[in-house]
């Protein structure tokens, strides 16, 4: 069965806040300890709730780190334990309101090293100095009980090698099939039985169990892309433990996987066409014309290297799905758009250094190694997540993508990557209104590829409480990426309380 495919998946994810009634004193090697709050948990949960932290400094001054004992299942907690990995960066100011949790994204970014090696992208000096910043790798994700699949001469097959027969042959068709299948059963293999229950819906209640082992009554929560995802499924679990929480990248969680992958195939076209408008006013543009022009130029570029592909100084080869790869990778901020231009510029000569490299680092691609396992988190995210669609008409699907997304369709559909899968779809996809929450601020930019601005709107009108803050710009996110507006009103709803004015545009 053809499917289409979910696309590139963002960095995205929100926190809700909440106040201490009472800081007890630093502990000298630990920092702070706060008693686990247990009020309405299942008796069945309370070991979980009910466990003690145990702190250790990481990452430099202010950072420490822990390790959280979680269900792998929820309904049966008989059936095992998982370990969560957590960071802490303590707040600047000694006189924290809490814990705000974060998370980058993915679904699959870890968030231990986000918080780690640059708390400042997901924190500005405003939080940091009022919360106690929380980063963690979900379940399945980096340093928690691990989804694992290939090691990295696997992975740089499965992502890179170009399989036999025309594009959209049988030939081809089967050999992705079989790439899929077997890269399904490495994850089985290598993953230690956990496939089944890595779930938003399982992170999600990771995330109160994380709320409850810190001292916290309430989540207060920011979280980015997929991460918003994951903010609105808390809030719909647990409606009335949020606190202040804002979601950034908004993601409507009530769209089907083909219909999301449609809207993320269109912002990403629509994202290629502001690039090319760009591109043309500068010198060292590699196409002329009008927008269109530019495109068609482009289309042409891939079906050549679809046909030749070019080969790297390191031996790989550049097929058209690795240069589109290295095309969306740069479309996520405008401060990519000259080394797209560079890129492009390069492969038309033959060169595919600078594609690569761009490609590289959205595939986590490091010195020929892969530090994270974020596309394999990823995979399986997904493939639980997302209800099979098999009724599904797929050749109207491919042809509106055809119509709305002519550049990139081509490069976005093939065999479902799911089908193989070893853990069944348990998710579902429905709206999520979470009545009896505090206001949920969403943010949504308007030239956002990966978590397009229609999405974010969806999830603010569908919340019992959302507020929508629209920030008018390009690229993936609208936090902390320079706009005063933008971070003005987070950060003063999350320290202070401050709704955001409805209708609240920032340019």
């Amino acid at each position: 069965m053809t499917a289409v495919i979910a696309g590139m998946a963002g960095l995205a994810l929100a926190l809700s806040g909440c106040l201490y009634a009472q800081i007890p004193p630093m502990a000298p090697d630990t920092g702070r300890s706060l008693a686990p709050q247990t009020d309405g948990v299942e008796a069945s949960l309370l070991p979980y709730y009910g466990q003690a932290l145990a702190w250790s400094d990481c990452g430099g001054v202010g950072f420490d780190c822990t390790t959280v004992t979680a269900p792998r299942d929820y309904a049966d907690p008989s059936a095992g334990d998982l370990q969560l990995a957590v960071i802490r960066h303590r707040a600047t100011s000694g006189e924290p309101r809490g814990s705000l949790l974060t998370n980058p994204g993915g679904p699959g970014v870890s968030g231990v090293d986000t918080v780690r090696d640059s708390v400042s992208l997901v924190a500005d000096e405003t939080l940091t100095a009022s919360y106690d910043v929380i980063g963690f790798d979900p379940r399945g994700v980096g340093q928690s009980s691990a989804v694992t699949c290939y090691d990295a001469s696997g992975m740089d097959a499965f992502l890179y090698d170009i399989p036999p027969g025309k594009r959209g042959s049988d030939e081809r068709n089967a050999a992705l099939e079989k790439r899929q299948a077997d890269f399904a059963q490495a994850c089985e293999a290598g993953s230690d039985g956990i496939l089944p229950y890595i779930s938003t819906e399982n992170a999600a209640r990771d995330m109160d169990l994380l709320r409850a082992v810190l001292g916290d009554a309430k989540l207060s929560y920011l979280g980015f892309s997929y991460g918003s995802l994951l903010g609105a499924t808390y809030a719909g679990l647990f409606p009335e433990r949020v606190g202040r929480m804002v979601l950034d990248g908004g993601i409507d969680p009530s769209l089907p996987g083909s219909a999301s992958g449609i809207a993320q195939a269109v912002g990403f076209e629509n994202a290629l066409r502001s690039f090319m408008a760009d591109c043309l006013t500068r010198s060292d543009c590699p196409f002329a014309g009008s927008v269109d022009d530019a495109m068609s130029d482009l289309t042409a570029l891939l079906e050549r290297v679809d046909v030749r592909p070019l080969t790297n100084g390191d031996g790989r080869i550049l097929g058209a799905d690795t240069l589109v790869t290295a095309v969306l990778a740069a479309l996520y901020s405008d401060q990519s758009w000259p080394y797209l231009r560079i890129a492009l510029t390069d492969a038309q000569n033959g060169d595919a250094s600078v594609a690569f490299q761009l490609a590289d680092f959205y595939n986590g691609r490091e010195n020929g190694q892969y530090p994270s396992n974020t596309l394999q988190a990823l995979r399986a995210y997904n493939c639980v997540d997302y209800p099979d669609e098999a009724d599904t008409d797929d050749e109207a699907l491919e042809a509106e993508l055809e119509r709305e997304a002519p550049v990139v369709a081509p490069y976005w559909v093939g065999p479902d990557p799911c089908a193989a899968w070893p853990a069944p779809p348990t998710g579902t996809r429905a709206e999520i209104t979470a009545p009896g929450s505090p206001p949920i601020v969403v943010l949504g930019t308007t030239g956002d590829p990966a978590t397009p601005y229609t999405e974010a709107q969806a999830l603010a009108e569908q919340l019992s409480q959302g507020v929508l803050v629209t920030y008018v710009g390009e690229g993936h996110l609208a936090y902390n990426k320079g706009n005063a507006c933008v971070n003005g009103a987070v950060d003063d709803y999350l320290v202070d309380g401050t709704v955001p004015e409805a209708g609240l545009r920032c340019e």
